[in-house]
């Protein structure tokens, strides 16, 4: 087999350049030429089979073939595409699956990033310790060996019986492996230590982590294997590596959690196979990590003794609503220009909300420092927690706690309307399912007949919404 090519490309200019060198003689930028692999249209000796056509041919030929699964040249109508339910089956995790869509998607590629600490070997493996039971499962180490994970398995408690391990960091011998086991479910730990022969580049460079992902994508997609990559992350939390390689995948999830929480969040930021917006909670306990089935408990273990600033709201995160409390606290600013800090909620939109309340309100906030958290670590990224935030920064600006029993929902328009936000009536329920008897929310949300105990205050103004409290 002729050796596969290599040139330098400029990131900046895509001008080409045979060897590496520190500025590009195109654009004259310093550090941006990068390996890249270039093979051959036709590998020598190779000749098309009989009854293929000759771009299929080469395809195969030059092992560039069947990315998305299949070898074909022919034109399908779409009508005439299958719609049939593509397959599934579960992680053992119900909130992994809630992520993924529904489960595990055979030839599906899923590139899990997290922090260091966070749980992303711990999670693969309690999902690969379960899943060998009754899938043919093949785990790939190349930050660990074998008598760490092994170590790590005990201390959890994991089934060890049927989990195939591989200690290896070369793509070419862990392919040949797979080719062997043929294993339903391939786990690498993780891409950023793999490395292809041909290539000169460090493991972890932006060409070795590219070709080592599809390399990988090609033989998940050819054999029908579920494919479980580990992916770094930078020190702001972005992914590592190019971004060439969450275009590669079918599903980008991200595991965050604090240093200091033991709960840890589950998000999607790209599934071809279900909704992005979904998010999974777990408990880092002694045993591994712990699916929370109820995440709406944990986040509201609320203080007995009432306080101001402090309210619950209802969010909605995927298929399903959550209980969040949020709190505020404005303080007298020594500076000229007061501090506006949020965590867990974009501080733009809270200054945003400030100026519509002094504006909308009669309440000015101008000399005031505001500090806003989310409690639990969680990040809300949708408006109908505008309101919530309005009110809890009313009350600590009043010093006037708010009743136990409420809860707020709503987005705030820039002229003071109350606006109303998907899936209210849901909000509602699971709201009075724990325990709460009086909801302040949108007009266009109120329900024809409020659940059993609980009294909805439907308001379509902020000054509505403030005489309320």
């Amino acid at each position: 087999m002729a050796k596969a090519k290599s040139a330098f490309v400029c990131t900046e200019c895509g001008a080409e350049s045979s060897k590496w060198q520190g500025q590009c003689s195109g654009c004259r930028e310093w550090n941006t030429l990068q390996e890249i692999r270039i093979g051959p249209s036709v590998l020598p000796g190779a000749a098309p089979s009989a009854g293929s056509s000759g771009a299929a041919a080469a395809r195969t030929a030059t092992g560039r073939g069947g990315y998305a699964g299949t070898l074909s040249d022919n034109v399908t109508d779409l009508s005439n595409v299958s719609l049939s339910e593509v397959p599934r089956f579960s992680s053992t995790f119900g909130e992994f699956d809630r992520v993924l869509g529904g489960g595990l998607v055979p030839g599906s590629a899923v590139l899990l990033g997290g922090h260091p600490g966070a749980g992303k070997s711990t999670l693969l493996l309690q999902t690969a310790c379960k899943l060998a039971q009754h899938k043919r499962s093949l785990y790939v180490t190349g930050e660990e060996s074998l008598s760490q994970v092994a170590m790590r398995a005990h201390r959890l408690q994991l089934p060890m019986q049927g989990l195939k391990m591989l200690a290896e960091t070369s793509v070419e011998i862990i392919l040949a492996t797979a080719e062997r086991e043929k294993p339903e479910v391939l786990i690498i730990d993780s891409i950023q230590t793999m490395h292809m022969e041909d290539l000169s580049s460090a493991p972890g460079g932006v060409s070795q982590v590219r070709e080592s992902a599809a390399a990988l994508t090609r033989f998940a997609k050819r054999t029908n294997t579920v494919l479980l990559l580990v992916g770094h992350v930078t020190k702001d939390g972005s992914l590592a590596g190019p971004k060439v390689l969450e275009h590669m995948i079918d599903a980008s999830l991200l595991l965050e959690g604090d240093g200091d929480s033991r709960f840890r969040t589950l998000r999607g930021q790209k599934n071809r196979f279900g909704a992005v917006n979904e998010l999974g909670v777990f408990a880092m306990v002694e045993h591994g990590l712990k699916e929370v089935k109820n995440p709406s408990a944990i986040f509201l273990s609320r203080n007995e003794e009432q306080a101001s600033g402090s309210l619950v709201m209802v969010v909605w995160e995927g298929t399903r609503p959550i209980l969040i409390e949020v709190q505020a606290l404005l303080d007298d600013s020594a500076l000229g220009n007061p501090r506006r800090v949020a965590v867990g909620l974009d501080g733009n939109r809270l200054s945003m909300l400030l100026a519509v309340l002094n504006k909308h309100g009669g309440l000015f906030t101008g000399d005031q420092d505001v500090f806003l958290n989310v409690v639990g670590g969680v990040k809300v990224l949708e408006t109908s927690a505008d309101l919530a935030v309005l009110c809890a920064v009313v009350s600590s600006l009043q010093n006037r706690p708010l009743p136990r029993e409420l809860v707020v929902f709503g987005e705030v328009g820039l002229s003071g309307e109350i606006r109303p936000v998907p899936s209210g009536q849901e909000r509602i329920i699971e709201a009075a399912k724990h325990g709460f008897t009086r909801a302040i929310v949108p007009k266009g949300n109120a329900p024809k007949q409020a659940p059993k105990g609980m009294t909805v205050i439907a308001v379509d103004k902020l000054s509505q919404a403030l005489e309320a409290l």
